[in-house]
């Protein structure tokens, strides 16, 4: 992994945060196709024969009980663990055909916030931006981070932190420019406050409208556009 920057390099630019609106997908044929997926965890079959269909511009809700297979699932539209059967597609083509594209497609959050308690909030956003493919400059970093509501905290450590403020330096990747046309969340909203929540719900929108497609995870009823394009699957 190519060195951290260093927070004396950074410097957070005053005046009000203004949250950026993703750009539209290199693509209009952005399409998420998952068809007859199984999968099996030791002698116990979480899930059979999923079938699902996610246009550009459309939201799956995954619900189910706690132990349904909820995050089995989404690390399998993501290619992280592998289905017992089945295939997920993206743009018409299997995810394994080219994984490398398929990445750089995409934006996963798993359930936990993921961050190394010794690096600052922008050092843990640099690590996992080049983990994914996303090569944002220092500026940007430290803009996303203020519109997360992270403004002077961009270089506290994430020890520091509290819950929200954890879980929200890994939305704030969600902000960047030119925005991944298929953002995957585990229950994103998980330890947000009220204005917290309505930022992300306001950053989810604008990826919708943008022609992306977002998949989440929420035991929390949360509240999008009823004027956008909805897909939900139980589990």
């Amino acid at each position: 992994m190519n060195a951290i920057l260093h927070p004396l390099a950074l410097k957070s630019a005053p005046g009000p945060a203004v949250a950026p609106t993703p750009s539209a997908p290199e693509s209009v044929s952005a399409r998420l196709e998952l068809i007859g997926l199984s999968c099996v965890r030791g002698t116990r079959r979480l899930f059979s024969n999923v079938d699902s269909v996610v246009q550009a511009g459309q939201l799956l809700r995954l619900q189910g009980a706690n132990g349904a297979g909820k995050t089995s699932l989404l690390r399998t539209m993501c290619g992280l663990s592998a289905p017992d059967r089945g295939e997920v597609r993206w743009r018409g083509r299997s995810i394994g055909a080219d994984r490398d594209a398929f990445h750089r497609d995409l934006i996963y959050l798993g359930h936990a916030a993921a961050l190394k308690d010794d690096l600052s909030a922008i050092e843990n956003m640099q690590a996992a931006c080049m983990l994914g493919g996303q090569r944002p400059s220092p500026s940007q970093m430290m803009s996303a981070l203020a519109v997360a509501g992270l403004r002077q905290r961009e270089h506290l450590s994430a020890r520091s932190l509290s819950q929200g403020q954890r879980r929200r330096v890994s939305l704030a990747r969600l902000v960047l420019k030119p925005s991944p046309p298929l953002w995957v969340l585990d229950e994103p909203f998980n330890a947000l406050d009220v204005a917290a929540t309505d930022w992300l719900l306001s950053v989810v929108t604008a990826q919708l409208r943008a022609g992306g497609i977002v998949v989440l995870t929420s035991h929390q009823p949360v509240a999008i556009d009823a004027s956008l394009s909805q897909v939900t699957l139980t589990l």
